[in-house]
């Protein structure tokens, strides 16, 4: 049996990889209509974003080590223990890695974590590293550390769990891509009829949600 599919903690960590996206999707959306988290930070736009980053962050970190626990309790593939494969999650993994980190450090916490649906908006689309290499490295980044993960562990569960991630993510991005293009769409429009330029304000990536994104980072 390759995928134990009687272990708690598989369904566990399944629940937690669904969860994640559809609740930053939501609560950002509330935010944008609605203004809740703003208000429950006092007014305060950056505050209310802050909040959320930290526990978009929280459950990511939850999300990893249910993904490590529903690995332990999966059966192993022997193929998977050649060293090939030991490579091969190793660089999985740390393009992964550098994926993650330097978007986020392109965008900063409010580019990373929604900070548009709070209305902190930036003049331009960020087109730096690694966004010269793909317009979503932050859910790129995270599914390549899932599968690297998963071969480490020689678990063809991992594996599978690492699908789920990816087509999460692609589905994720239908909803979110659109919806932060109508943010910024909206922004340009309003400049229009105002007839001059709103000032800069903390950086966010320009037509894309996949920063996130992630999330939790999650991403």
């Amino acid at each position: 049996m390759l995928v134990d599919f009687s272990q708690p903690s598989l369904w566990i960590v399944i629940g937690s990889i669904i969860f994640n996206p559809l609740f930053w999707n939501i609560v950002a959306r509330q935010e944008n209509k609605n203004k809740i988290l703003t208000k429950l930070a006092g007014g305060n736009p950056l505050y209310g974003c802050y909040g959320l980053a930290l526990t978009i962050f929280s459950l990511g970190i939850l999300r990893d080590h249910l993904y490590q626990l529903a690995l332990a309790d999966q059966p192993k593939a022997a193929i998977l223990a050649y060293t090939e494969f030991k490579l091969l999650a190793v660089a999985s993994f740390a393009v992964g890695g550098v994926l993650v980190v330097s978007s986020m450090w392109a965008l900063g916490v409010t580019g990373t974590y929604l900070g548009d649906y709070f209305g902190i908006l930036m003049d331009e689309k960020v087109e730096s590293f690694p966004f010269n290499v793909t317009s979503n490295p932050m859910y790129y980044g995270s599914t390549l550390s899932f599968f690297g993960t998963a071969l480490w562990y020689e678990s063809p569960a991992g594996v599978l769990l690492t699908v789920l991630v990816f087509v999460e993510y692609k589905i994720a991005l239908l909803f979110e891509e659109p919806y932060t293009n109508a943010i910024y769409a909206r922004r340009e429009a309003e400049r229009a009829n105002a007839g001059k330029g709103a000032p800069k304000a903390i950086a966010s990536s320009y037509g894309s949600s996949s920063a996130v994104r992630k999330a939790g980072g999650d991403l």
